[in-house]
């Protein structure tokens, strides 16, 4: 996910850009929505889901070919999430189809070749599942703090601790972990990561349930005395907070473009809907307050979409210094934010059936919250850009 953009740019072309949005829009179309709603229901989808994903060049995208993926750039990546996301309409779906997102970036990055093939290979092919395992019990977005021990044990680490809010922890094969290999340093230099095969001895997990994003399997992990070679260290001891703090760059600019696409369905379902219900002898769409709120839902879509577009060149050009960062978490709080309008004006323009399931402006109204949570809450991503910016 590293790769440098001169090294794919020239062999995507709009070509190629196109066709991937057309062979999302027809999985969307033809493979989740009709199907979407039993998946909810069963609170997963299908492990199969991601093998017909995996075989459509979707999970891989944006990884090295000799992992089974296909470079491509940020400009591509995005219409995935955000293609999915607008014709998907479902967080919890995206969510699990690839989770390997977050999971499998520090292990390109600082795995060794032969970790490497053992991880990413079977998850980019859809055979096995990747997460990745940050957040506790007892904090969120203070890293830093973080209690999770895995302490040396001759040619092993024994981990101890628990994780909370893990997408895709109740079926993960792999959880990438941030734990403290070092006792005598509380604070982000004690922190190191490494990738934890959950098959384990002394692994344990408890499904949650949640507001939203039901189709995506979310657990509390325990580790109790879980053993795992030193060979699944990433990196050296000690470099861990920076890679989960570099990890959260390219996770917040994927949930923009989710975040863009949702917002979309929304406008769509909501214009649709506008044209065709009849209101005191008229289409609704004739009232100039309909057409109003369909306007102010547009403006917010139509910035997004330029934020996230001029975002994703700069990261395919390289340029992701300081300013950037600081832009990519207002991004993240203005497109989720954007999300937030269209759900809330797309269920008032649908009255009473934007308050029934199976609209797609119901799920996404639900799914809002998380999305301003994940990845980085909105104060945490002010208070970031502030300090990029050094106010």
């Amino acid at each position: 996910m590293n790769t440098s953009a001169t090294d794919f740019d020239a062999s995507f072309d709009a070509a190629d850009l196109q066709s991937l949005v057309d062979t999302v829009r027809r999985f969307a179309t033809d493979r989740v929505r009709p199907n979407l709603d039993a998946w909810e229901a069963a609170g997963e989808i299908p492990r199969d889901l991601y093998r017909e994903a995996a075989d459509l060049g979707l999970l891989g995208l944006g990884y090295p070919e000799h992992l089974g993926g296909t470079p491509a750039p940020w400009r591509a990546r995005n219409a995935l999430s955000q293609t999915l996301a607008r014709h998907g309409t479902s967080g919890g779906l995206m969510a699990s189809l690839f989770s390997h997102n977050i999971g499998l970036p520090p292990v390109l990055a600082h795995g060794t070749p032969e970790l490497q093939s053992e991880v990413v290979l079977p998850v980019l092919c859809g055979d096995q599942i990747a997460a990745l395992g940050i957040t506790e019990p007892g904090g969120g977005s203070d890293v830093a703090n973080l209690r999770t021990t895995a302490r040396r044990d001759g040619n092993d680490y024994v981990i101890d601790g628990e994780k909370v809010f893990i997408t895709s922890g109740v079926r993960a094969d792999w959880v990438t972990l941030a734990v403290r290999t070092d006792a005598n340093n509380k604070g982000a230099g004690g922190i190191s990561m490494i990738v934890v095969p959950m098959n384990r001895p002394g692994v344990s997990r408890t499904a949650l349930q949640k507001m939203g994003w039901h189709c995506s399997d979310t657990a509390h992990l325990r580790f109790d005395g879980v053993r795992v070679p030193a060979r699944y260290r990433l990196g050296e001891e000690g470099a861990g907070f920076r890679m989960v703090m570099g990890n959260f760059n390219g996770e917040r600019l994927a949930l923009s473009a989710m975040a863009l696409g949702f917002a979309q369905a929304c406008h769509d379902e909501a214009l649709d809907w506008a044209r065709q219900r009849q209101t005191f002898g008229a289409p609704l769409i004739e009232r100039q307050v309909i057409r109003h709120k369909l306007i102010d839902m547009r403006m917010r879509i139509e910035s997004t979409q330029a934020w996230t577009d001029a975002l994703a060149a700069r990261a395919d050009a390289g340029d992701t210094g300081a300013d950037w960062v600081a832009q990519i978490c207002l991004l993240k709080n203005h497109a989720t934010q954007a999300m937030q309008f269209c759900a809330d004006q797309a269920v008032q323009i649908l009255g009473g059936m934007g308050y029934m399931r199976g609209t797609a402006s119901e799920r996404i109204y639900r799914e809002v919250k998380v999305m301003m949570i994940g990845g980085g809450a909105e104060e945490i991503m002010k208070e970031l850009a502030a300090r990029q910016w050094g106010l």
